[in-house]
Formats: C-alpha cells, structure tokens, sequence
C-alpha cells in the first residue's frame, strides 16, 4: 500500500515562487476560486506545453492544502506513474483524500484499466462534491489518452490555458532559473538565448544550465561572450 505515497509533496513548488506574468493569472485566479472551501467551484483543468507551470502550480495546490491540513498531505498524482500494476491501490487511497490532483493526464498509458481506474477516481470525487484539479499539454477535446465521456466532463468545469509564448514572460522565467542557481544574467545573454535557442522553457532551462556549468568551469562571470562560446 506504499505506492500512493511514493507521489511525495514537493514544497520547493509554492505560489510565493512561482513567476506570474500576463499568460498565466487567469489560472492563479481559477485556483484561488478552486481551492476556497464551499466556493462552488469544484473542477479545475489546466493546460500548456512543457514548462508553462503546470506541475509546479498543481504542486503548490498540494503544499498549501496540506498546510491546511497538518498531518493530511495532499499529494500530486503523476499520470505517467501510474501502472496496472499500481492502479488498485492507488485508486484506493486517492478515494480517501480531500482533493484529486492529477498531473500530466497526457502521459496516461494506453490502457482501458488505467482509463477506466481515472474515471473511476473522477465520478467518485464529483459525485461527492470534493475538488478537482488536473493538468495536461492539451486541452480535454484534444486529450485522446482519455475516452470522451472523460474529455467532455472536464469541460464541465474551469479549463484555461497557461501560456508563456511571449519573450516577456520567457525572460522573466530565465531571472528565475538563474536566481534559483545563484547566478547574475546579464539581459543581453538572455536576449542571445531567445535568438539562438529553441524556445521552449526546457531547451532554454537546459542552454543557461550549460553556461553556469562552464561559468562555474573557468571562473569566468557569464556574459555574452561566454555563452556564445558555450552555445556556438
């Protein structure tokens, strides 16, 4: 009966780090609306590439619901962790927590148990009236890992999208990443990036990695030399 557990709260993901620009309040109010008790708002799917938020915001929901309620975490469930093997028992003791939080529907494997076990968690949390919220890439229309009555249900409730695909938001994402590594970015590296990276938060996550290992390497400050000695 260990596996649910083995979905840890991950408190290093709070609201209060979470970088906040013009693609991604919608969500924040959606969730303040979701995650009030008796607030009638009781379904929540929120949806974006890799790297928009998802994981961190459904993380940050986990922490402040067990903060909430001490000695009654609240934890994350990965879809992509879910198997035949485990489905049962997670199934089970997912059934007995306060709210559902489903991270990555999109990663579901192919299975009818394993659809038919999410449905299954579904009906029984909203039929209940207990809350909702999950994550995905796509939208539910768009979702095909899961079956269409699924699909339609999420759209009974609260759906938006985070979106990040402004260079704006994107550089306010880099500040992040390099003051969570401790290290100075200077904006003209961050501008070298978005020209000469993929701009995809992963690929740019992974580019200002690569220049703080080689920073770290020789002793060098990064700059824009430096990345570009570093990225080509």
């Amino acid at each position: 009966m260990q596996l649910f557990f083995d979905f840890p709260i991950r408190p290093q993901y709070t609201f209060s780090n979470f970088v906040t620009c013009s693609g991604n309040n919608t969500a924040l109010e959606f969730i303040k609306r979701v995650i009030i008790p008796d607030s009638g708002e009781n379904l929540l799917y929120l949806h974006g590439a890799t790297g928009s938020g998802k994981t961190h915001l459904l993380s940050a929901i986990s922490s402040e619901l067990t903060d909430c309620s001490p000695g009654s975490p609240v934890p994350v469930i990965p879809l992509d962790a879910l198997t035949e093997e485990n489905c049962r028992s997670v199934v089970e003791r997912a059934g007995e927590q306060s709210h559902l939080l489903l991270d990555d529907l999109h990663l579901l494997r192919d299975s009818s148990l394993l659809r038919s076990a999410v449905w299954q968690l579904f009906n029984d949390f909203y039929e209940s009236g207990r809350k909702i919220i999950a994550t995905a890439a796509l939208p539910p229309k768009e979702l095909n890992s899961l079956d269409e009555h699924l699909q339609s249900r999420f759209m009974w409730g609260l759906v938006v999208k985070l979106d990040i695909s402004d260079d704006e938001s994107r550089r306010m994402i880099m500040a992040k990443l390099a003051t969570d590594r401790q290290i100075a970015l200077p904006s003209e590296v961050s501008d070298y990036l978005l020209v000469h990276v993929r701009r995809d938060i992963p690929s740019l996550a992974a580019a200002l990695e690569q220049i703080k290992q080689r920073s770290f390497a020789t002793k060098k400050s990064i700059s824009l030399r430096l990345a570009r000695e570093v990225l080509g």
